[in-house]
């Protein structure tokens, strides 16, 4: 649920992400007063580079109280002046060289605006390090890096620093020193009033609606407040744009910004390390100082810091409160019916604390009024908030920014899009209204769409706590044990609520099961107890990694503990919205409540006075849920199982998926799919919306199941399985048999069947005229086999031959005579057939080395 609008995600190549800065100087010429601004790290990946003031008289350092007089300041981290329209900072000694972590958010954007994962009031623009240093007369904002590393004591550590300079930010004159001379006086009016990359507009949006210039004359500084450990400035920015979201008359576009600056613990907290076996959001650096043969990466998890009150009792194994709690505010904003539900959702996760060794770890609470704390803001880095969006956006998703030195969460803001209750209706009805009539109407009771509410809560809370989606979970429980309803009281549909296993479409009628949502489970208090478990004493990070593997080590071969990344389509245990350890038995009890449902969908959907747009978009949800079932199957066909392990672990990291599992993959598409799927043509629901269409309906979910399928990646494991394993593996051969068997069969061929067939030949015939490799712009070799794009090269593969050999049988087997349209069709095969053979003019290089959609092959959706 991490991310993502409701659209099928091209590659997601996992790994972790290093944070790089590049390095940029800020130049300063005697006659002008210039602020030269360079950063990186800006959405879309480019550098942006700002220069504000203009040509200035030279002046010298004044006396502190001739240039602020008796203007009172507001105190804080830095102590802050408005004087005549400028802002100054008091810059204290103590301070200079301090790492602060700078995070900008849009208060306010325009109507209209369509940036993904940047358009609403609460989102993230940019975070970054800055540190402000004084030289001779002047201050320097600099950037530090944190992608390579040595420790002091090492050897490289000269090194490193020698090929790792801070990039300079902004430079600034000194204008006065303070009153006992601890401090320095600077004008920060141009930086925060300028179009500065780090803290100003991104540059996606920038370009996506053409901005040419920052317009000075319509943006202002609104206030800059200090508090103890943070800085706050609200600014007004009018950029000059040429395609604007709503009205190119204005020929603008006007964001409201709040910038904070949060100084960052001068003792930075001890870092835990990575282990793939365990899932963690994290961070890398490149370590010279490990004393390894190479450049060895490190990695470390992101966790808040829980360090328990009473050391004494933790130790004992009693339950204990942490020194500081972790919070979470509700927006304002948010509809008051909704409050409790996501609250609720926070508070959830205690039960997972728990597991850690910590009571009352984590609480929601609702905002305070403007009353009960005017100090208090949303967008104040101080504060973790649920930013409730009005928007149509079928989406929720949970960030978190967090300390680059050592992985520490320091804030999360998790955004909350109002229409994120449509894609909640319209799903748990598609899985459940066979067996839930609480849910047989087109408008949910508040107190069910709370609780749907309340699940994808804990969801995006679980990513802000550091957890990615263990796509792996689900398929810890027994496909029949979620039939069961004592099963299901107990622990939901999967172990881990950060799976997207999302509700139970396997519980059939007559079960009993009324549990039908994810719930925090076993997995779940496991990464908790991993993660944030609390070592006293001086134990080094590798120290308690040792000790960590010992407890991984324990738990490894329990599916309930297993971890299954996201971003992979080789191992169909790890996919999305699937439930089972099974896929072909889970995807028939599926379509069997799919058959209850769709003759009910008018019934069900009843609106008086209203169309029937519901009707349609509830039967294209029962097509989409179809589809899913269909990916989760043909995932088994040439999949692997990965199990990360260490050396000390016995048997294999990757193993081919068993024989008869993918003979059973293909049989259940060959009676589900290639055979006509006739429920789906329900005429009383149709004739209720569909003009005419319904044959290209059918179509479409037969010959892109084929495109899926039929996948030069998917059938170069399959070579590869065949070289290693022999008979024990299941061949590209024995697939072609099968699939002529289900494609071609016996009788006569309807409407649907033509479809299909011709659809089949174009597969092949694309297969055989393409030279093109698996390929995805920018990733290696090595990450296309990671995430399951495995390369091959089709023009040197035994795909060619065997796809000539297959053409030829079917070529040969097909029937003749019949009816004149049966007879026109299969006149019409060969000729396709003989052109694929034999072509005539030039085939356009598909560019995917397979036909069908890359989308088809990963079968991820990334909804929330």
């Amino acid at each position: 649920m991490n991310t993502s609008l409701r659209v099928s995600a091209y590659l997601r190549v996992a790994a972790v992400s290093l944070a790089v800065f590049a390095s940029a100087c800020a130049t300063k010429k005697q006659a002008t007063q210039t602020v030269t601004l360079k950063t990186t790290n800006t959405p879309g990946g480019t550098t942006a580079t700002a220069t504000v003031g203009g040509p200035a008289k030279k002046e010298g350092i004044k006396k502190f109280s001739d240039l602020v007089g008796k203007v009172k300041g507001d105190n804080g981290l830095f102590n802050t002046y408005k004087v005549d329209g400028k802002y100054y900072f008091e810059i204290p000694d103590s301070l200079l060289n301090r790492e602060m972590l700078v995070i900008t958010r849009f208060v306010k954007t325009p109507t209209g605006l369509k940036s993904f994962g940047q358009q609403y009031g609460g989102e993230e623009v940019n975070d970054q390090v800055w540190k402000w240093e004084r030289h001779d007369k002047q201050v320097f904002v600099r950037v530090p890096s944190y992608s390579v590393r040595a420790d002091s004591t090492s050897d490289m550590y000269q090194s490193v620093k020698n090929s790792n300079l801070d990039a300079v930010l902004a430079s600034f004159d000194i204008k006065a020193y303070n009153k006992d001379t601890t401090g320095v006086l600077v004008d920060v009016t141009d930086m925060y009033n300028g179009d500065v990359a780090a803290i100003s507009l991104p540059d996606n949006i920038k370009k996506l609606y053409k901005v040419t210039a920052l317009d000075a004359t319509r943006s202002y500084i609104d206030t800059i407040r200090s508090f103890p450990i943070n800085i706050e400035t609200r600014t007004l920015k009018t950029f000059r744009s040429t395609e604007s979201p709503t009205d190119n008359t204005n020929g603008s576009l006007t964001f409201e910004l709040n910038t904070s600056m949060l100084l960052l613990p001068k003792t930075p907290m001890k870092a835990r390390l990575m282990d793939q076996r365990v899932g963690f959001f994290g961070q890398g650096q490149t370590d010279y100082g490990t004393g390894a043969q190479k450049a060895e990466v490190t990695a470390y998890i992101h966790r808040w810091k829980l360090e328990p009150k009473d050391e004494a009792a933790y130790a004992r194994g009693e339950l204990v409160e942490p020194k500081k709690q972790i919070v979470y505010y509700v927006d304002p904003a948010t509809p008051k019916k909704w409050v409790p539900y996501l609250i609720a959702g926070i508070n959830d996760w205690n039960k997972g604390f728990e597991a850690a060794g910590f009571k009352n770890a984590i609480v929601g609470k609702v905002a305070p009024t403007a009353k009960e704390d005017p100090e208090f803001s949303t967008e104040d880095a101080r504060y973790s908030v649920v930013r409730y969006f009005a928007s149509d956006v079928q989406n929720a998703y949970g960030p978190h920014i967090s300390d680059p030195r050592t992985g520490e969460i320091l804030e999360s803001h998790v955004g909350w899009y109002h229409n994120v209750m449509s894609l909640l209706h319209n799903w748990y009805f598609i899985q459940t209204a066979a067996i839930n009539p609480k849910v047989r109407m087109a408008q949910f009771s508040d107190e069910q769409m709370g609780e749907l509410i309340r699940f994808v809560s804990s969801h995006e809370i679980g990513h802000t706590l550091g957890l990615p989606h263990n796509f792996g979970s689900s398929y810890a429980y027994k496909v029949d044990s979620l039939r069961s309803k004592t099963f299901t009281a107990t622990h939901g549909t999967a172990p881990s609520i950060m799976d997207y296993a999302r509700f139970n479409y396997i519980a059939q009628p007559g079960d009993g099961v009324t549990n039908l949502y994810p719930q925090i489970g076993e997995y779940d208090k496991w990464a908790i107890k991993w993660g944030y478990s609390y070592f006293p004493g001086n134990k080094t990070a590798k120290q308690e990694k040792e000790m960590l593997d010992v407890w991984t080590k324990k738990n490894a071969g329990n599916p309930l503990y297993y971890y299954g990344r996201q971003g992979t389509s080789i191992d169909p245990r790890l996919q999305n919205e699937d439930l089972g350890d099974n896929a072909m038995k889970a995807s028939m009890y599926g379509i069997a409540n799919l058959k209850r449902i769709l003759p009910n969908l008018e019934k069900w959907s009843y609106q008086k006075g209203e169309d029937f747009d519901d009707v349609q978009t509830l039967y294209n949800e029962v097509i989409g849920q179809y589809n899913r079932y269909i990916g989760h199957v043909t995932m088994n066909v040439g999949g692997m199982n990965e199990n990360f392990k260490t050396y000390d672990q016995t048997g294999p990291v990757y193993g081919f998926v068993n024989k008869s599992l993918q003979h059973d993959a293909i049989d259940f598409l060959n009676k589900q799919v290639f055979t006509t799927p006739y429920w789906l043509i329900n005429n009383a629901e149709l004739s209720r919306f569909d003009n005419g269409v319904v044959i290209n309906r059918i179509k479409a979910v037969q010959v892109n199941s084929l495109s899926n399928l039929v996948n030069a990646s998917r059938m170069a494991r399959m070579f590869d399985n065949e070289a290693k394993n022999g008979a024990k593996a299941y061949t590209v051969a024995e697939l072609f048999t099968d699939l002529r068997g289900g494609v071609f069969g016996a009788g006569k061929p309807d409407q649907f069947k033509r479809n299909l067939q011709r659809g089949y030949i174009d597969n092949l015939k694309n297969l055989l005229n393409t030279d093109a490799s698996p390929s995805f712009p920018g990733a290696t070799a090595a990450q296309l086999a990671n995430s399951g794009l495995t390369p091959i090269n089709i023009a040197l593969s035994d795909i060619r031959p065997m796809v000539r050999a297959e053409l030829t049988k079917i070529s040969t087997s097909l029937p003749k005579g019949g009816d004149a349209l049966t007879a026109a069709h299969y006149a019409d095969l060969r000729l396709r057939i003989k052109e694929a053979l034999n072509p005539t003019r030039p085939i356009v290089n598909v560019g995917a080395g397979a036909p069908g959609r890359l989308t088809d092959d990963l079968n991820h959706e990334f909804n929330y």
